[in-house]
């Protein structure tokens, strides 16, 4: 079973609920997605064993071949070439935009002349390794960067499908959140009971909606502000599976880079139960249909 961890905020406690999940279960894949600022490994300090490069296709345009068409332009979907065309006997221009490319290509392959061919451009790395038995991947995309999901859909094709892979998404409901979700089994939102956290929940459940993917909802520091995100949940019928408090003891755990799991055994037994609660959702679901 793929599970995926989001958020529609950042700060809600999302790194915290995967990597203490992953660390109360056995037969574990944890692959963390937030490639922009990846932090699980910080929690746990897994031996990285390999790394590979991260490359995108982008287009190089052989202007010995190129008569400014502007075909290319066209079939850009990202906006990432301009075509300034030729005049007065002057000779025209190709103007490639790395940073907005996608790599998908057409504009190689619907050249009427032949003159782009794609070139690999290094968008990041993918680090692999174990802690203990769990297997451990996560990307770090370069710094200067514009575009993660290249990068998190590469990371995504070293899932395992005969373990329980738990996917730390990036904060947020933007292109990051949706290409890291798609496709999983299940999906947690962990949130807060603020009103930045229900206004950014409710962006998160219409994305997962969209998506069909079954959600629930977890709620960290549970125990501050008011009980308008359990009401919501309530109302829109989430179940909400975990309440989180807020405590001290938990946030200097925190601090240490050492999870909770590990200084408290009784979170152990509450992280299992959240998994069996998401097998019981995921199963009824599946009845259903």
């Amino acid at each position: 079973m793929i599970i995926s961890v989001a958020s529609g905020k950042g700060g809600t406690g999302k790194t915290t609920v995967a990597v203490n999940l992953a660390l109360s279960l056995k037969n574990i894949q944890f692959i963390d997605c937030d490639v922009e600022e990846p932090n699980a490994h910080i929690f746990l300090k897994p031996r990285i064993a390999g790394e590979k490069k991260a490359n995108i296709p982008v287009p190089e345009v052989d202007e010995a071949k190129c008569t400014y068409c502007g075909k290319c332009r066209e079939v850009c979907a990202y906006h990432a070439i301009a075509v300034l065309p030729g005049s007065d006997g002057k000779k025209g221009s190709v103007l490639i935009f790395p940073h907005l490319c996608h790599g998908c290509g057409a504009c190689s392959l619907l050249c009427p002349q032949g003159a782009i061919k794609e070139v690999n451009k290094e968008i990041g790395a993918i680090e692999i390794g174990e802690k203990g038995n769990m297997q451990f991947i996560h990307g770090r995309l370069n710094i200067g960067e514009a575009m993660s999901p290249p990068l998190i859909r590469q990371v995504k094709e070293y899932i395992n499908s005969t373990r329980i892979v738990i996917i730390d998404a990036p904060p947020g409901t933007s292109c990051p959140v949706i290409t890291a979700v798609k496709e999983s089994d299940f999906c947690m939102l962990v949130t807060e009971p603020t009103p930045f956290g229900l206004n950014d929940l409710i962006l998160a459940v219409e994305v997962l909606r969209k998506l069909q993917i079954p959600f629930g909802v977890v709620i960290n520091r549970s125990d501050i502000g008011d009980g308008k995100v359990e009401d919501y949940c309530a109302n829109e019928h989430i179940p909400v599976l975990m309440k989180i408090p807020f405590s001290r003891e938990i946030a200097v755990s925190y601090s240490e880079g050492v999870p909770i799991v590990e200084k408290d055994a009784s979170y152990q037994d509450k992280f299992i139960n959240l998994y069996l609660n998401i097998c019981g959702i995921k199963n009824e679901a599946n009845s259903r249909h």
